[in-house]
């Protein structure tokens, strides 16, 4: 049975404001709610803005998303190695290294969220496959302990936090 994030005895620290951006639902529903097509709710939106920033030294959109896919690769990655009882502390990423190291203005929004929906499919699975003791297991990142089930609401509050500010700063340049 899928258990919602309310559940969970504590949030954890830093992460907290991605869990709180997701309704308090069972984590496979929040999942079935939430797909990257339902968060990025306007692709044509995106697709208008996709190589642009509202500011210098900003991401574009498509750097975004590939921040969203890659983060997701990552929290699935720390999931995966919790869910199976590794102990092993697990290394933080540096976000920025990553968003100077794609291909992405060689890409459109539509692969981007092609590429998306694909690792999401894979999450989905891996999170339906874990049972309560596996989602309540706990490990070590950088910034703290987290549980395997935080991770499943991290992965979608993360998305839903980043379509938020593209609604915020990116959105208004259309109208400018």
């Amino acid at each position: 049975m899928s258990q919602k994030w309310s559940d969970m005895p504590e949030l954890p620290e830093f992460f907290d404001r991605y869990i709180k951006k997701v309704d308090d639902l069972p984590l496979n529903e929040a999942f079935e709610l939430n797909t990257p097509h339902d968060i990025m709710a306007d692709i044509e939106k995106l697709k208008a803005l996709e190589d642009k920033i509202y500011a210098p030294e900003k991401w574009t959109v498509k750097d975004i998303l590939q921040h969203i896919i890659d983060t997701e690769r990552i929290m699935i990655y720390r999931a995966l190695r919790f869910g199976r009882n590794d102990k092993t502390v697990l290394p933080g990423f540096e976000e920025d290294d990553f968003a100077k190291n794609t291909n992405v203005s060689n890409r459109t929004i539509d692969e981007l969220m092609e590429e998306w929906e694909s690792v999401r499919a894979g999450s989905r699975t891996l999170f339906k496959s874990f049972n309560t003791e596996m989602l309540q297991r706990t490990g070590e990142t950088f910034a703290s302990n987290i549980s395997v089930l935080a991770l499943g609401f991290v992965i979608i509050g993360h998305a839903k936090h980043h379509y938020q500010v593209i609604e915020e700063r990116y959105f208004p340049m259309l109208t400018a």
